[in-house]
Formats: structure tokens, sequence, C-alpha cells
């Protein structure tokens, strides 16, 4: 069992990592938290993998997130429409039909950012995968 002391010092020091952790986190970098504002840091970013950095940094954690997702897919989607074949397209459907089905039961704007999110996070694991096939680094 874990003495008193002991047990608070743990929590502090848990409690240090957290928030030393949240220093390093990026901001977002648009001139404001309009949404014009967000979606244009995120058109100008050079590539997917920044795309989704910034839309982490910027994301508001609610419906409005489903704009800047898509933004980030069709970022992502540049790096390899056109290079997929029919059952990879097949297969990049099936699981961005999955984000879709995750949530769509529950209630609440925070759950169509999740959808986003793991919508995003599909194009962009497509985009790697099709860059590091042509021996390119993810921008």
């Amino acid at each position: 069992m874990l003495s008193r002391s002991r047990l608070v010092g743990l929590v502090l020091l848990l409690l240090q990592g957290v928030l030393g952790g949240a220093a390093y986190a990026e901001e977002c970098p648009a001139k404001s938290t309009s949404m014009d504002d967000v979606i244009a840091v995120l058109n100008a970013a050079p590539g997917c993998s920044r795309a989704m950095k910034l839309f982490e940094a910027c994301a508001y954690g609610a419906s409005g997130d489903v704009q800047f997702g898509e933004v980030v897919e069709k970022k992502c989607e540049a790096d390899f429409s056109g290079q997929l074949k029919p059952p990879q397209k097949l297969s990049y459907q099936r699981e961005l039909q999955a984000c879709d089905r995750k949530y769509r039961n529950k209630s609440g704007t925070m759950y169509l950012s999740f959808t986003a999110f793991c919508r995003a996070q599909v194009a962009q694991r497509y985009s790697q995968r099709v860059l590091k096939a042509a021996g390119q680094k993810a921008r």
C-alpha cells in the first residue's frame, strides 16, 4: 500500500508529465478562430501530414470540425487519387464508411468532430502509404 505522501508525489509527477506535454502542443496559426481563417490555414498547408497537424491544433471539438476534416481529406486524397487500384479504392471507401458508422447513434456535436478526425486519419494513412511506396517523404 502506498503511503499518502508517496501517493501525492506520484499524482504530482503524473500531472507534471501531462501538463508538461501540453506545453509542446502546437498552437493554431490561424489569424482567428473563425472557420474561414482556419480553413485558409488548412488549405495553405504544404501537404497532408502538415494539414493533419494543423487540424489537430485548430479543431473546435464540435461540428465545425466536419468542414476542417473535409479540407484535410481532400489534401490527403490528392496524394493518392488516381493511384489506387479498384480493391484499394473499395477498401478506402469502406474505412471512411466505418468512421461514419462509428458514432452515428451518438448525440452531441463532439461526435461529429470524432467522425471528421477518423475520416481525416484514414485519408492520411492512405497518403502516407502511397508516398512511402513512391519513396517520397510525407509533408
